[in-house]
């Protein structure tokens, strides 16, 4: 949570007490994706009166900022840096709102810290909010910034709650994976709104508190604002932890890192094989509690003369459960072949359900063999086992011990709470749609080109938001041949209409029923 808005929140404010009146003296970089910026009240033959220090470690793996007592420059292999800058004293510091950023504002001149995890950067703006330089020219995208884009007002009121289904996270989307993770303990169970909002309120009040741990989570030091995890220190100076925490990560030894890393992937493991076995285990209960075709196809045919011709539905008498039941009928086929139509669905629910039952066991045995590796794990202390351990067991690449993942398989897209798969590829897309697509979720496809299969997972009692379907077809559109065109038209669809006939082209599906709608191609 270094690098969450809540602490910067609690930091720029502590930073602008240090930093407020004092000069920029010299920014300089002598090591790769580390830079220094020397701030002071003044100097004086290379005296500097009161000075402040801010390192800045920008890596791709990990960024965090820390605040040395002091620190010698190295004057070879160092190089200067944003030297506009010198000489100007700063006005102010402030974070941007609900924004994972703070600016250093002089008179003319900004100075953003972007720490957007593995794309943070410092950037340079003039006057009028133009980028004048990059720490990091390889983030291109961060020439575009404008810094006025970086705040981010959002309705967090109760009745924006309520009219977004009680998700918080498009209200709060700077909370982060722990934070959200504390959040849904909380609100496990609680279905009253004025309930889960109070919880809400709650972790906000302890967010803003100045109450700084640092803690250890999956062997790894992290800077909490929340008591998770193992508690090591406690402190109320947000630049005291922020300190604290960054000689911790970076006092990781050999085998404490590399045992962090892979504890970090098989947690991640055995959480998405968990969900997988959840969602898995949901489908089978409906097929099994819903697998009636068989018994219907014998009502149809021990009644065939009751039927009239061209019948939506007929009422027969169910001598399974000794009462009356209403079947569903295709008007256009006779009642023998709408028998023969249940008998089908019946021997398919049975092909899944067997399928279904293969695939609960084998990820239940990889979850037990990743819960082995990771008690192996923790009683190893020497760093070449643990490297043989792990090239043993293919722990670290995607050798035949890991279960591939839904990430994995397919790109994945989380909007609004919902989660969005996305087909790779002819084959990629087959997959998804016959294997890990049920038939409540949404279906969607680029109409008359070629593109990705495009899947909305379902929650259950809850309809699909217009907002969460016009995203879903915008990723739909792009990764289609209609990329480029000004509007796509995109069919959505139930799965359940969506048919695969034997001998089709990999890819090639029949849509039974469908829904367009217009939209600009748009991608992650």
């Amino acid at each position: 949570m270094h690098q969450n808005y809540y602490f910067l929140k609690q930091l720029a404010p502590r930073l602008h007490t240090e930093l407020a009146g004092k000069t920029l003296i010299e920014t300089f970089s002598q090591e790769k994706d580390e830079l220094v910026l020397v701030f002071a009240e003044s100097e004086v033959d290379g005296l500097l009166h009161n000075p402040f220090f801010i390192k800045a470690t920008l890596r791709s793996n990990f960024a965090c900022l820390s605040f040395p007592d002091k620190f010698d420059r190295a004057r070879r292999n160092s190089v200067n840096l944003f030297t506009s800058f010198y000489g100007h004293k700063v006005n102010s510091v402030r974070v941007f709102l609900n924004e994972r950023a703070i600016e250093i504002r002089f008179r003319n001149q900004t100075l953003v810290f972007k720490l957007f995890g593995n794309r943070s950067n410092l950037i340079g703006f003039d006057v009028n909010g133009k980028m004048t330089e990059l720490f990091n020219n390889k983030l291109a995208t961060d020439n575009e910034l404008i810094p006025s884009s970086l705040d981010r007002p959002i309705d967090q009121t109760f009745e924006a709650y309520i009219s977004n289904d009680l998700r918080h996270e498009s209200l709060f989307p700077t909370f982060g994976k722990l934070v959200n993770s504390y959040l849904r303990k909380l609100l496990d169970g609680e279905t009253v709104p004025e309930k889960r909002w109070k919880i809400i309120q709650g972790l906000l009040q302890d967010l803003n508190k100045s109450q700084f741990y640092i803690t250890k989570i999956e062997l790894t030091p992290t800077l909490s604002l929340l008591q998770a995890g193992e508690i090591s220190a406690t402190y109320t100076d947000p630049i005291e932890a922020l300190n604290a925490f960054y000689y911790a990560f970076i006092r990781l030894n050999g085998i404490e890192k590399e045992k962090a890393d892979i504890v970090r992937i098989l947690n991640k493991r055995i959480q998405q094989t968990e969900h997988y076995l959840e969602n898995t285990f949901k489908k089978l209960v409906e097929l099994e509690e819903g697998g009636k075709n068989d018994q219907m196809a014998n009502i149809l045919m021990a009644n065939l003369h009751q039927i009239p011709a061209r019948s939506e539905s007929v009422e027969l008498f169910d001598f399974y459960h000794d009462q009356p039941i209403k079947i569903k009928l295709k008007k256009d086929l006779s009642p023998q072949k709408n028998a023969e139509n249940y008998y089908r669905k019946s021997k398919n629910e049975k092909i899944e359900i067997a399928r279904l039952n293969d695939s609960l066991q084998a990820r239940e045995f990889e979850k037990v063999k990743m819960k082995g590796y990771l008690t192996s794990i923790e009683n190893i202390e020497v760093l070449r086992e643990l490297r043989t351990f792990i090239k043993t067991n293919a722990l670290s690449g995607s050798g035949s011990s890991s279960v591939p993942t839904i990430t994995d398989l397919f790109k994945k897209v989380e909007f609004l709470g919902y989660t969005i798969l996305i087909g790779r590829n002819a084959k990629n897309n087959d997959l998804l749609t016959k294997q890990y697509a049920f038939k409540e979720d949404l279906w969607l496809h680029a109409r008359d080109v070629s593109g990705s299969h495009v899947i909305i997972k379902y929650q259950a009692g809850k309809k699909f938001p217009s907002l969460v379907i016009e995203r879903a077809a915008e990723l739909a559109a792009f990764y289609s041949k209609r990329k480029t065109d000004s509007l796509c038209p995109v069919i959505v669809t139930p799965k359940k209409y969506v048919r695969k006939l034997k001998g089709m082209p990999e890819g090639s599906v029949i849509v039974d029923k469908e829904d367009v709608v217009m939209v600009v191609a748009k991608g992650e």
